[in-house]
């Protein structure tokens, strides 16, 4: 769960950022907690026939990975795991063979702000997806980076589709308006925790509008830019 399109730092960056899910009583051990709980309640809920998953800044790919394998629907993922530092794409390529999972996983050592990730470079057949993850997105980008990417969510889902976010509660809190800018797009929510004395939150939501023809995106221009200073969480 780590923004992409991060200014260079060192490689130990970013995996010193990961270090947290190492304890299970950190504020980001209990994120993924509640990150994998909505992937779990995606997976039960959704259609006969294939999962499609997408994960923007994928990171290690904890949430995804650790909730495909030994679940009942395992078989009929298929998601795109889309992360840009190498040290945690192959640690995320190694815990998804080490689960036995790397058949329906595909961790693709990519940029997540750029739409050529998810089509046309290497995404096709993972959209529309069933469900997107947007983990550890909007805490690193503008606010209007974040408004616009939620009101081109439709254009990623399939009928139903979920969609799972975080973001952290530091003044000014964002998350009443993110939570509004989903409905007007189009969604409705099926959950928002945010447990105290924590300021992180974690919200999902379901489409219930019908989804627009699937976009053309142009492939040259990001989706959001990159803000944030990496803490946690986000």
């Amino acid at each position: 769960m780590v923004p992409e399109n991060a200014p260079s730092q060192s490689p130990s960056h970013w995996e010193q950022w990961h270090e947290g899910y190492e304890d299970p009583g950190s504020p980001l051990s209990l994120r993924l907690q509640l990150v994998q709980a909505g992937v779990r309640a995606a997976l039960n809920g959704a259609a006969a026939g294939p999962i499609r998953v997408i994960s923007m800044c994928a990171g290690q790919g904890r949430d995804v990975i650790d909730e495909v394998a030994g679940h009942p629907r395992a078989a009929d993922v298929r998601a795109l795991l889309v992360e840009r530092d190498p040290a945690l794409v192959r640690f995320a390529r190694d815990r998804a063979a080490a689960a036995g999972v790397s058949a329906g996983v595909r961790v693709m050592d990519g940029d997540a702000s750029m739409p050529r990730s998810y089509g046309g470079g290497g995404g096709d057949g993972f959209l529309p997806a069933d469900l997107v993850l947007a983990c550890g997105v909007f805490g690193n980008i503008s606010d209007g980076d974040i408004a616009a990417l939620i009101a081109r969510l439709p254009s990623f889902c399939a009928p139903g589709a979920s969609v799972i976010w975080t973001r952290h509660r530091r003044a000014p809190d964002l998350t009443p308006a993110i939570r509004s800018w989903f409905e007007e797009a189009g969604f409705e929510e099926m959950s928002f925790e945010a447990p105290v004395p924590h300021v992180l939150s974690v919200g999902r939501h379901q489409l219930v509008g019908a989804p627009p023809e699937p976009s053309r995106f142009d492939s040259d221009t990001p989706f959001f830019t990159f803000t944030g200073d990496g803490g946690l969480p986000a």
